[in-house]
């Protein structure tokens, strides 16, 4: 898992547990967020990352406590202050003005309206302030509903699926968003199932399925976690497969003369391939993802359940 963490929580939720018609949605789950950090929230749709997310905010009844610097969220006289939260979607008329609308936001946090310009030029959305929140495309909409998130000038800010909607340029945007809110000593938690876009963002993940924490890994973390691939293109995969298994490696065929190894590195191929004068007409290898990550712990999850 890495080295612990031994900086201040601004964040601690611990054994959120929540039942739903009968059903456990939630069982146990725990989770901290540090100055400086991006936590990645990964999971499928429906593994209950929004439910966590709403119990921390106090949206949702359920078991469990969350503080943040140290004390329940309404204990602190100006919450939005403490935390800045989006989670999709703009709670606010379709006729009002994007201007307006972050006007009474500001207004009902005690933020002055200057706060409004602010965040507006933060996020880039300067030119839509007249624009009605009804005709926001998805993804002007993610934009301002970040704005909304940081009229506080919250010290933590908890985004649900935040990337829905944003363009390559946009993501590039959120990334470097993200990486200076953190950089200012601040923490952030991104919820979301793409798995592409949350690898650019984040510093360390927390996994979650079928309602519990399965798994937590700093990105850099994630080598150790998870065989590199080794991609092979050879005449003579039947007999370089039983040599990769002795080393205890998998090969796997991908398609005529291509297979996928794992388990071992390009170099530990190569060499085996020239001790037994195999030929090979290609040789390469590809770090881990956080998809091929997460995909190995849920494939692990499943053989459990």
């Amino acid at each position: 898992m890495g080295e612990p963490n031994h900086r201040p929580k601004l964040l601690s939720a611990r054994d959120l547990t929540k039942d739903f018609r009968g059903r456990r949605v939630l069982s146990g789950v725990s989770l901290e967020l540090t100055p400086g950090m991006v936590t990645g929230f990964l999971g499928a749709n429906g593994a209950g990352k929004t439910t966590a997310i709403r119990m921390m905010l106090g949206l949702l009844p359920g078991a469990g406590e969350t503080f943040f610097m140290g004390r329940p969220l309404t204990a602190w006289r100006d919450p939005a202050r403490i935390v800045g939260a989006a989670l999709g979607g703009i709670a606010g008329h379709p006729k009002h003005t994007v201007r307006s609308h972050l006007r009474m936001v500001a207004a009902g946090m005690g933020v002055p309206h200057v706060r409004v310009d602010e965040v507006l030029d933060r996020v880039g959305m300067r030119e839509a302030e007249a624009l009605h929140l009804g005709r926001l495309s998805l993804g002007m909409a993610q934009r301002i509903g970040i704005a909304q998130a940081l009229l506080g000038d919250p010290r933590i800010l908890i985004l649900d699926e935040p990337a829905n909607g944003l363009d390559p340029h946009s993501i590039h945007w959120l990334r470097n968003l993200l990486r200076s809110f953190a950089d200012d000593g601040r923490a952030v938690l991104i919820s979301s199932h793409q798995l592409a876009e949350l690898g650019q963002l984040v510093d360390d993940i927390v996994v979650l399925a079928r309602g519990q924490v399965i798994a937590r890994k700093t990105i850099e973390d994630l080598g150790s976690a998870v065989h590199s691939r080794v991609t092979v293109q050879s005449p003579a995969l039947d007999r370089l497969q039983p040599l990769v298994e002795g080393k205890g490696g998998t090969l796997r065929l991908v398609s005529e003369g291509n297979a996928e190894v794992t388990g071992l590195t390009r170099f530990q191929v190569g060499d085996l391939a020239a001790e037994h004068s195999l030929p090979l007409h290609w040789l390469g290898e590809s770090q881990p993802t956080l998809e091929d990550f997460y995909l190995s712990v849920a494939e692990q999850e499943f053989k459990v359940q």
